[in-house]
């Protein structure tokens, strides 16, 4: 009591000092306003970032060091309220100051307030975010989206009360009055509501998730999802370009999503090899000796063989000429050793469909088509699969007397000059 009663009678003899100089005293109160709010400010950051450090890297996915972040983003932004409130408490002693700016100060001390809490907030929604992804399942279900729809809540609301506080009005007639703006305001914001229900729906449904690998050629997208935000889909393409498509797209349009192959274990190999239907035909004796070597089509030979045996045989005793029996065509034999040979290969699932097919013979020749998948679902082991396979059926083709077609070569002209130059 002493104390208070010796500080009262210390400021009115400075006061009375300061007397021929009328803003001498009233500039030196402010002064020690000021520092008073920058040290309420101060110590207020030194007592709750020092206690919080510890219990923030405590928390999970903290261990590596990582003390900071959005936690702490949170508590300095909190912090800065203490300031604005000793300015909007202690602007009412300053002396000879006009009333009009009191309360214009008070008012901007507490619109400060009210947005330094909205910024709070918002650090908050993304630290709650980051403790989120770090779940197993994040990915799946990421809730990004939701909570950017709670921030421009809470921005709106803020705002409202902002220009409320600075207007000197109650904030309910405020917002009463903005009813009759709603039509503009959902013009304005349709955008965001057109996402908005288009996140709910990916989220739901699951259609895409983080890591996902989609291609959407109308977006110029191909490429894995590296984050799904309220209004955009943010896409690395494979040539490492980033594409940002708006989320009500994946709901409006269609789009290809590869996680089911990745999550199916294969990959599908759908190509043909287009043959010149010239070079089909019978399997003489020959051919028939050098191709019962192969050790994949020894079963085959040999039941296709017992096969046509026997209805030759029925065949003959019925007195028909042997133009109508059946023989072994090179291209049915070439058939069942490429299906013997993929069943065989390590790199293919065989327990996923596997096809070896002719397809409509074209101008371009005849299409055989090989259908079958990988066990690799990784591009670049499964393009090395794919093409092992093809490099040795390309190579193995003349053993079954059969050929490529192609458009144009110099192949076949060069090896006519250099037959007739070895004749002559």
């Amino acid at each position: 009591m002493l104390d208070a009663v010796a500080a009262t009678r210390w400021l009115d003899g400075l006061q009375n000092t300061l007397e021929p100089w009328p803003w001498a005293y009233t500039l030196l109160v402010l002064a020690a306003l000021a520092f008073a709010a920058w040290l309420a400010n101060f110590v207020t950051k030194k007592i709750l970032l020092r206690g919080l450090r510890k219990v923030v890297s405590r928390l999970p996915g903290n261990s590596t060091g990582n003390e900071g972040g959005n936690n702490l983003r949170v508590i300095s932004r909190l912090s800065n309220v203490v300031p604005s409130m000793v300015i909007a408490a202690g602007i009412r002693i300053v002396p000879d100051l006009p009333p009009e700016l009191v309360e214009f100060v008070i008012g901007a001390c507490r619109a400060w307030a009210v947005l330094t809490v909205a910024l709070a907030v918002s650090h908050a929604l993304d630290a709650a975010n980051d403790l989120y992804e770090r779940r197993p399942d994040a990915r799946n279900k990421p809730i990004k989206g939701y909570l950017q729809v709670v921030k421009i809540i809470v921005f709106v609301i803020a705002g409202l009360s902002i220009v409320a506080t600075l207007l000197g009005v109650k904030l309910g007639p405020l917002v009463t009055g903005l009813g009759a703006a709603t039509a503009v305001l959902m013009l304005i914001f349709q955008d965001t509501i057109l996402s908005l229900v288009a996140s709910v729906q990916i989220s739901g449904d699951g259609r895409v998730r983080l890591g996902d690998w989609i291609e959407m050629p109308s977006q110029n997208a191909d490429g894995d999802v590296i984050d799904i935000a309220l209004h955009t889909i943010t896409v690395q393409n494979f040539d490492k370009t980033i594409t940002t498509i708006p989320t009500k797209k994946l709901v409006t349009e269609s789009f290809k999503n590869w996680r089911g192959m990745q999550e199916a274990g294969g990959r599908r190999i759908k190509r043909a090899l287009y043959l010149d239907q010239h070079s089909v035909g019978f399997v003489d004796a020959p051919m028939l000796a050098e191709l019962e070597q192969f050790a994949v089509l020894g079963d085959y030979l040999r039941e296709k063989q017992a096969e046509l045996q026997q209805y030759n045989a029925g065949l003959q005793a019925k007195g028909m000429a042997a133009v109508n029996a059946r023989r072994v065509t090179n291209l049915g034999t070439f058939r069942a050793y490429v299906e013997r040979y993929l069943k065989q290969h390590p790199g293919i699932h065989t327990e996923m469909t596997l096809l070896v097919r002719q397809l409509q013979p074209t101008t371009e020749g005849l299409p055989l088509e090989i259908y079958c998948f990988t066990r690799s679902t990784a591009w670049g082991e499964y393009e090395g699969v794919q093409s092992d396979v093809f490099d040795h059926l390309l190579a193995i083709l003349p053993a079954f007397g059969l050929r490529v077609f192609q458009a144009s070569s110099d192949a076949m002209l060069m090896a006519g000059q250099q037959r007739l130059a070895a004749e002559e």
